[in-house]
């Protein structure tokens, strides 16, 4: 099934195509030195993270839609349950979605790369990398 393949992917920091490599340089996203840095490749089955110049500019909407989320629920449970003053929902809706902003910036690049890449379990189970995602090449082993 794809959704549970693309959820463990972007949650657990995993590579799109083998769910082994981590797609990022740290797993904790509020580490000042590499929390929102992107490797270049996988280190194992050396998947090329971004396709062409500009290639996660789609990954702002993801983030967007996520914020829109944290807004959306916020402003539901005020308006059924909690009633509280403007000024206090918009600051807890701002610190939300700046609190957020990291998960938001790597969840929004990790999701937009597997939109474009699929997980091969067949190609995940095997030792050596014989197929490249994105060339036509197939190496084959005798």
């Amino acid at each position: 099934m794809i959704i549970p393949e693309i959820v463990y992917s972007v949650v657990a920091n995993k590579c799109p195509h083998c769910h082994k490599g981590k797609v990022f340089e740290n797993n904790n996203p509020y580490s000042f030195n590499n929390g929102l840095k992107m490797k270049t490749t996988c280190s194992e089955c050396s998947l090329k993270y971004e396709r062409e110049p500009g290639f996660f500019y789609g990954a702002l909407y993801v983030s967007y839609a996520f914020s829109s989320g944290i807004f959306i629920t916020l402003y539901l449970l005020d308006a059924i349950w909690i009633h509280m003053n403007t000024t206090l929902l918009l600051t807890l809706v701002v610190s939300g979605i700046i609190g957020l902003y990291p998960f938001s910036f790597r969840w929004g690049k990790a999701m937009w790369l597997n939109f474009f890449v699929r997980y091969d379990k067949k190609y995940a189970n095997q030792k050596q990398n014989h197929i490249s995602v994105f060339s036509s090449k197939k190496t084959i082993n005798t």
